[in-house]
């Protein structure tokens, strides 16, 4: 196990609360339209154009492309607003020491997010000089379940992903990560994330002996 590739919302910081709140006001001012909670599936995981896609879709509504890449600056702007109150209390339970582990054992870190704010959030988190390497979701030429994201994150550190372990809440991101040839480590229900190859329930089971024995049995 040479690299770990990381999912950032819901896996490091729920920040993924945040982007469905900024969906949801943006919906509510342009259209007085409410998101159904069930909705937020769909946007988990997946790239903002993405997100917006099946939100209009659902509502059925149709916008042009300038109001589209519009909306989406607009929804950034709201979710970057709440971001700002992000500090390092946001990390989510068993990953600062889950990292440490992985640090010990010189295995690089990379994150695999869809979100264009990664650098930014990792930032308020105080974990950016933590990592090796941010793989740039506006340079893949396809979002998850398509691997680009977890291709590029392997490779900004210089690792075959088949020497890698990625981490997932979401089944776009389990898919993408199975589709790169990493192990799939999900965390999360066992009925949503079935395909992972090892699950966890939440991040605080997370553990960093049983990920290896996987990554042994998995090589």
């Amino acid at each position: 196990m040479k690299g770990v590739l990381f999912d950032l919302d819901g896996v490091i910081a729920d920040t993924s609360v945040y982007h469905f709140q900024a969906w949801r006001k943006l919906i509510k001012d342009h259209f007085n339209r409410d998101l159904p909670d069930e909705l937020e599936k769909q946007t988990k995981g997946v790239s903002r154009k993405d997100s917006l896609t099946a939100i209009l879709n659902y509502l059925d509504i149709k916008v042009s492309d300038a109001d589209f890449q519009e909306m989406t600056d607009e929804k950034n702007k709201v979710f970057r607003e709440l971001l700002a109150s992000l500090t390092p209390q946001n990390i989510l339970p068993g990953i600062s020491d889950l990292i440490s582990q992985f640090k010990q054992h010189d295995v690089k870190l990379s994150l695999a997010s869809a979100s264009l704010n990664g650098p930014y959030i990792l930032e308020k988190l105080q974990l950016n000089s933590v990592f090796d390497a941010i793989a740039d979701p506006s340079k893949v030429a396809a979002g998850k379940p398509a691997p680009d994201i977890f291709l590029a994150a392997a490779s900004a550190i210089n690792v075959d992903p088949k020497d890698c372990v990625g981490i997932e809440d979401s089944i776009a991101g389990i898919k993408a990560i199975n589709k790169a040839g990493a192990l799939s480590v999900g965390v999360g229900a066992k009925n949503e994330l079935s395909e992972a190859k090892l699950l966890f329930p939440d991040t605080s089971a997370l553990n960093y002996d049983q990920i290896e024995s996987a990554w042994e049995e998995f090589k």
